[in-house]
C-alpha cells in the first residue's frame, strides 16, 4: 500500500487523519482510544482558563432522511483544569510516541499569557501548537476566538507572540466568519505561522421548535448562536482551503477541516492543497472506527493511481482552481438523455422547463414516453443531471467549439485594444 505518512510543517504522523480539537479530544482516555483505532494525530480540545459549559449544547440538522447533515454546538473550550489536561497529554504522548499530539490554545490577547501557556504545554511533549482564532461563540464575547481571528492585526501579533516562545511548530486555526479568509491567512503567515488550519465552525442557529418557539438547542428557554460544522459545510471549507493554497503570499502547509466524513472527502482536501485533514463531526456521529475505512480507502486510491506517497497528492488540483474571468466562454457541453435507462419520472423536464432553459422535449415513440434535449438551446448548466435519480440516464457531453477558446478577461482586453 502507498505511504500514508505526512509531515506538516515538521509535525509527523503515520497518516493524514487527525481528530480536530473538539469533544472527541477532550481527555487522554479518548485520544488514546482514537490512536488505538488508527488515527494518526489529535488536536487536544482547546486549553486555556477552564470555563463553565451550559446544558444542552448540541443540535443537528437532518435533511431528506440523512441524520446529522449539519451539526451545531454552543460548547466552549475545555472545562477541565489545565494541570489535568497536561498530565494526560504527557501520558498519552509517552504511550504513543509516533502519533501527533497538537495542543489547541486560547488565551487573552496578551503577550505574557501566550508565553506562559506555550511554555507549560511544550514542557509535556506536544508535537505542535494550534492557535484557536476561530471559536465563534462564548469565547468570542470575551475577546478571544473569532473576535481575535476576525482582526488581521491581532492574528499577526498573537502569532508573533507565540513564535517568540514556541519551540514546536505553530499552526494558526482560522475563522470562516470573515469576508476573505486569505487576509487573515496572510496575517498569520506574516506573524511567522508554520502552518494554518481551516475552517473553524460557522456562525449558525440550528433551528426553532415550532411547538415551543424555543431555539434549538436552548438553555432554560433561551438560545444563542453557535458553531456549524458537519457535511453541510464541506463546500465552504474546500473553497477556503483552495483560496489559501493558491495564494503565493501564504505559502505554508494547510491542515484541512470542515465536513470531512470519508476518504473521498479527505482526498479532495488534499488535492486542493491540504497536507492533512482534521475530523470531528463524523467521529461524533459514527465513532473512532471510521478511520479504518479512511485509511484503507485512501491507500487503495493512491495505489490505483500509481502514487507512492500521499504527500505526492498534496495540491495536485490547485492549478485547476481559478477565477471566473479566466474560464473559457466558448467551452461547450450539453445534456444527453439515455431513454433506455430513463425511468420517466420527468424531474429533468420539470426542472428545465420551470427553472432553466426549456430545452428538454417530451414526446411519444411507439407508445412509449421519451425525452430529448434540443442541443442548440442547451447551455450545459448540469441541472437536469443533478436532479435525475437514475444513474446513467443523463450524461453531460462535450461538443467541439467552432471558435477558439476565449476567457472574459481576454475578451475585455481585446475590446479595450480595439477601442483605442
Amino acid at each position: 500500500m502507498a505511504d500514508l505518512r505526512i509531515d506538516l510543517a515538521g509535525i509527523k504522523s503515520p497518516n493524514p487523519f487527525w481528530l480536530a480539537s473538539a469533544p472527541p479530544t477532550n481527555s487522554g482516555y479518548q485520544v488514546q482510544r482514537a490512536f488505538e483505532a488508527g488515527w494518526g494525530g489529535a488536536v487536544w480540545k482547546t486549553l486555556g482558563d477552564p470555563i463553565l459549559n451550559v446544558s444542552s449544547r448540541f443540535a443537528a440538522v437532518s435533511f431528506n432522511g440523512q441524520r446529522v447533515a449539519g451539526f451545531n454546538n454552543i460548547e466552549l473550550i475545555t472545562d477541565r483544569p489545565l494541570e489535568v489536561n497536561l498530565k494526560e497529554i504527557y501520558e498519552t504522548k509517552k504511550r504513543f510516541p509516533d502519533h501527533a499530539i497538537i495542543a489547541s490554545l486560547m488565551v487573552e490577547p496578551k503577550q505574557e499569557k501566550w508565553h506562559e501557556i506555550v511554555k507549560r504545554v511544550e514542557d509535556v511533549g506536544v508535537d505542535g501548537l494550534e492557535l484557536n482564532f476561530g471559536c465563534p461563540h462564548g469565547m468570542a464575547e470575551r475577546g478571544m476566538g473569532s473576535a481575535s481571528g476576525q482582526v488581521p492585526e491581532l492574528v499577526e501579533k498573537q502569532t508573533y507572540w507565540v513564535k517568540e516562545a514556541a519551540k514546536t511548530p505553530v499552526i494558526v486555526k482560522l475563522t470562516p466568519n470573515i469576508t476573505d479568509i486569505t487576509v487573515t491567512a496572510e496575517a498569520a503567515t506574516r506573524g511567522g505561522a508554520d502552518a494554518i488550519s481551516m475552517i473553524n465552525t460557522i456562525n449558525s442557529l440550528a433551528g426553532v421548535d415550532l411547538d415551543t418557539w424555543n431555539t434549538v438547542p436552548h438553555v432554560a428557554g433561551k438560545g444563542a448562536h453557535g458553531g456549524y460544522c458537519g457535511p453541510a459545510v464541506k463546500p465552504i471549507a474546500l473553497n477556503m482551503v483552495a483560496e489559501c493554497a493558491r495564494n503565493p503570499l501564504i505559502n505554508v502547509p494547510i491542515s484541512g477541516i470542515g465536513g470531512i466524513s470519508d476518504w473521498q472527502d479527505a482526498a479532495e482536501f488534499i488535492l486542493m492543497g491540504a497536507t492533512g485533514v482534521q475530523v470531528c463531526t463524523a467521529a461524533m456521529h459514527h465513532g473512532f472506527s471510521i478511520v479504518e475505512d479512511m485509511i484503507d480507502g485512501l491507500g487503495n486510491y493512491l495505489d490505483d493511481k500509481g502514487i507512492a506517497s500521499v504527500m505526492d497528492l498534496v495540491g495536485r488540483s490547485v492549478s485547476r482552481y481559478s477565477n471566473w474571468g479566466d474560464l473559457d466562454l466558448n467551452y461547450k457541453i450539453v445534456a444527453e438523455i439515455n431513454n433506455d435507462v430513463c425511468i420517466n419520472c420527468n424531474k429533468c423536464h420539470i426542472a428545465c422547463e420551470d427553472t432553466s432553459h426549456q430545452c428538454i422535449d417530451l414526446y411519444t415513440e411507439d407508445g412509449r414516453p421519451m425525452l430529448k434535449v434540443r442541443e442548440e438551446d442547451c447551455v450545459g448548466c448540469n441541472l437536469c443531471s443533478i436532479v435525475c435519480p437514475a444513474e446513467g440516464a443523463i450524461t453531460m457531453v462535450e461538443r467541439p467549439s467552432t471558435v477558439p477558446p476565449m476567457t472574459w478577461n481576454e475578451r475585455q482586453t481585446l475590446i479595450s485594444s480595439l477601442s483605442k
